[in-house]
């Protein structure tokens, strides 16, 4: 009998739940599975837990935007403690699958999930074995007898395939060498702090969000009037407390609507086939604009004939500017206030705005096949279609939304808008200078005695992947794309830009974020020859070329590709 193939999950989070659950699901039951994790839960990760939630924090997503695992979300309630019900004022008989979720008891959800995939496994006579509190230290491959193997403190263990699933990361910049001055607002207990000045805070996205409830509890209350309008007082002692969002343009992220299609799938999106026929019409690349056309415009064309003659004969560039004029022209909390009541509208009537969710979509659909893009399309990519991306598909919640406003009533939340160039400067004695231009195109430099980044998950650089071994081996390689033009790379070149290369053949290079990877997300090596049993779905590593952070949903269709793999290999 053959020998039971030895497979190591490098993290027991979202992304090692979905991956364990494609295991058990492909009949297959001749492997075993080894779970490292550094905590001591599984499911949760870092957004679900005490480390990126506290109780007041909810998710972005609802049950039945949820990817399917054993039970819907709906189904577990019913399983839970009352004491737990009563901690986050859920309602088990009005239980709506269509309203998001505090993102602690989301946590204690994937966790069951897990304890249920675990006893399946064991049914199937599948052996699961789980190291918690084992963080993995380093990986390296043995390229003769195809073996990985995985260190931590004590041990070093040999599997056939391992998948890194390490989930976020926050490399330390400021936090711990200048006070007041935090990376992320993560875990949420470090900024709950009672503050009596203005608290400068580095982006408008769900994390800004998050630092902003946390914040707010602490440092005051929220109170329901009568006609049911949240307003907000500060606690006496932090009288001088202000929160000022330093955000790209001055924008406010888009509030949650309806989903048509809670999965962001579409029948009409381009098939894997068509991609690959184009690409050999275009010298390899997949064009950028040939996918905003297909995935994008053309889809209109049946559902909403007014917005596809609105926008057909748009480039990208010329429909980012449409999108972004009223954006740009309105107050943002007023602009808040009105896509508030507009989400409001669709959740009650159970309609899509559709252009938003088709814009969401067209980012989960290019995601994977991004890596195809040329060095000039994925810039164009990451400065023009990403910040309005970034901006519609953010989803804030509606909870989260009345806070935002109540405190903008109340004169202690506002935003400045800040471009590209903006410049945070930490300061010995503690706190930041920030410097930025203002809408009057003056240069500001203002002093912060608190600062805390909450641009979200950045995108690490080859220099920041974890494991020392691999890189030494050369077993990964730094993630780069090809210049179409020559003459636009000699441009760049010229014009000192740091991150194109010269390579064979005359071609050049855009280095861009992470590690690079193939369709399995299988790591590439310097010579570009993919690695037959190392796997990874680890998003800030791989963000170059997966630019789109697609949460649960990127979780459930990368872990299918890779199962695949993995199977196909055995």
């Amino acid at each position: 009998m053959r020998a039971k193939r030895r497979i190591a999950i490098v993290g027991g989070g979202p992304s090692g739940l979905f991956l364990y659950k494609r295991l058990l699901e492909t009949g297959e039951t001749n492997f075993e599975v080894e779970i490292f994790e550094k905590k001591a839960i599984l499911g949760s990760g870092m957004p679900y837990s005490t480390e990126g939630a506290n109780d007041e924090h909810v998710t972005n997503i609802s049950d039945n935007e949820t990817p399917e695992l054993v039970t819907s979300i709906g189904e577990w309630l019913q399983t839970v403690p009352q004491e737990l019900l009563e901690r986050f004022n859920i309602d088990i008989v009005n239980f709506n699958e269509y309203k998001v979720l505090p993102r602690l008891l989301f946590g204690y959800y994937l966790t069951a999930q897990f304890d249920l995939l675990r006893d399946i496994a064991t049914k199937l006579g599948i052996e699961t074995h789980v190291r918690y509190e084992s963080p993995v230290i380093d990986i390296d491959y043995d390229q003769e007898n195809k073996a990985v193997w995985v260190s931590t403190s004590n041990e070093k263990i040999r599997f056939d395939d391992v998948v890194i699933c390490t989930g976020h990361s926050w490399p330390s910049r400021f936090e711990g060498k200048f006070e007041g001055c935090f990376d992320s607002p993560y875990p949420p207990t470090k900024v709950a702090l009672k503050l009596n000045h203005a608290v400068a805070i580095r982006g408008a996205s769900l994390t800004a969000v998050d630092a902003i409830r946390t914040l707010a509890r602490e440092n005051g209350t929220f109170y329901k009037e009568e006609n049911g309008n949240l307003t907000y007082t500060l606690n006496e002692e932090s009288s001088e407390l202000k929160m000022v969002m330093h955000s790209r343009g001055g924008l406010l992220p888009a509030v949650r609507f309806h989903l048509e299609d809670s999965h962001l799938s579409n029948d009409s999106l381009l098939t894997e086939d068509e991609i690959n026929l184009h690409k050999k019409g275009n010298g390899g690349f997949l064009s950028l604009d040939y996918l905003f056309q297909k995935d994008f415009k053309d889809i209109f064309r049946d559902k909403d004939p007014e917005f596809h003659a609105k926008i057909k004969d748009l480039t990208i560039e010329e429909f980012v500017d449409e999108m972004m004029e009223l954006r740009l022209t309105l107050d943002p909390f007023l602009l808040l206030k009105a896509e508030y009541t507009e989400a409001e509208k669709s959740i009650k009537r159970h309609q899509s705005i559709y252009w938003k969710e088709m814009l969401a979509v067209l980012s989960f659909a290019m995601n994977h096949p991004a890596k195809y893009f040329s060095a000039e399309d994925m810039q164009r990519l990451q400065k023009v279609l990403m910040p309005l991306i970034s901006i519609v598909i953010a989803f804030v919640p509606q909870t989260s939304c009345v806070e935002l406003m109540a405190l903008y009533h109340a004169g202690i939340l506002s935003i400045e808008g800040v471009g590209f160039d903006s410049e945070v400067i930490p300061q010995e004695k503690g706190g930041i200078i920030y410097k930025f231009m203002d809408d009057n195109k003056k240069l500001q430099s203002v002093y912060y005695k608190t600062f805390i980044d909450c641009v979200g998950q950045p995108h690490l650089s080859y220099e920041d992947f974890p494991f020392e071994s691999l890189k030494k081996q050369k077993a990964v390689s730094p993630a780069k794309l090809r210049y179409q033009s020559e003459a636009i790379a000699l441009e760049a070149i010229n014009a000192g830009n740091s991150f194109v290369e010269s390579g064979e053949v005359g071609n050049y290079y855009l280095n861009v974020s992470g590690i690079s990877i193939n369709d399995h997300f299988q790591i590439l090596d310097h010579y570009g020859a993919f690695n037959e049993n190392i796997y990874i779905m680890a998003v800030p590593y791989i963000g170059g070329f997966n630019p789109d952070y697609s949460g649960l949903d990127f979780c459930e269709a990368t872990s299918q590709r890779i199962v695949n793999a993995i199977f196909t290999q055995a």
